[in-house]
């Protein structure tokens, strides 16, 4: 929470803060995110506007996490940058007046509110974070990733391989090296006689 009391409420007042806080929980995605209780560094714009107070911003962290083709762990440091406007609640009630009533409840869900002059960032700080993360992080660009039969990491090895044996003919693969009896019939008999001269 920051507190907004020393802007006032005259438009254009304008106040800067640099904060260290301790990130939340659950403040990622399933591979990669901020660990709970790791320090996020926060650089705030805080303007005072007529409607309320525009918080323009940017939070920095460590991320920890996984990459996705090879498991391994990864560490990265994160900048995500946000704006946000908090109303003041009596101004929400003015703007209700102008507004029809389906436009007055569609924007009553999107805006956030001062509470007591103060700035609740954690919703809007989780948002900021969570959208500029990594869908798909990897640990370098070129990761070759895992196998697909035995899982050894390919960057450890990369001429590993496996000698690959269509599934469909996998069965017969044992049948290679034993006579079969198609050879059998095919051999020449032993009187030399050719079997079509009869």
């Amino acid at each position: 929470m920051f507190d907004t009391r020393e802007l006032g409420r005259r438009p254009g007042a304008l106040k800067r803060v640099a904060r260290s806080v301790p990130a939340p929980a659950d403040l990622g995605i399933e591979v990669i995110g901020v660990a709970e209780g790791a320090t996020v560094e926060l650089d705030l714009r805080l303007e005072s506007v007529m409607e309320g107070v525009l918080v323009t911003g940017t939070a920095r962290a460590p991320l920890t996490g996984e990459c996705v083709r090879c498991l391994e762990p990864l560490e990265r440091e994160l900048d995500a940058d946000f704006q946000e406007m908090y109303s003041y609640p009596d101004a929400d009630a003015r703007s209700r007046l102008a507004a029809t009533d389906d436009d007055a409840e569609e924007d009553e869900e999107d805006t956030l509110f001062l509470e007591d002059d103060m700035v609740d960032l954690e919703p809007v700080l989780r948002d900021a974070v969570v959208l500029s993360l990594p869908l798909q992080p990897v640990c370098q660009e070129d990761c070759l990733g895992l196998c697909s039969e035995c899982g050894a990491r390919l960057a450890d090895d990369p001429d590993h391989h496996h000698e690959s044996v269509d599934i469909r003919w996998a069965a017969l693969q044992g049948l290679a090296g034993s006579p079969q009896d198609g050879e059998m019939d095919n051999a020449p008999r032993s009187n030399g006689d050719d079997s079509q001269e009869k």
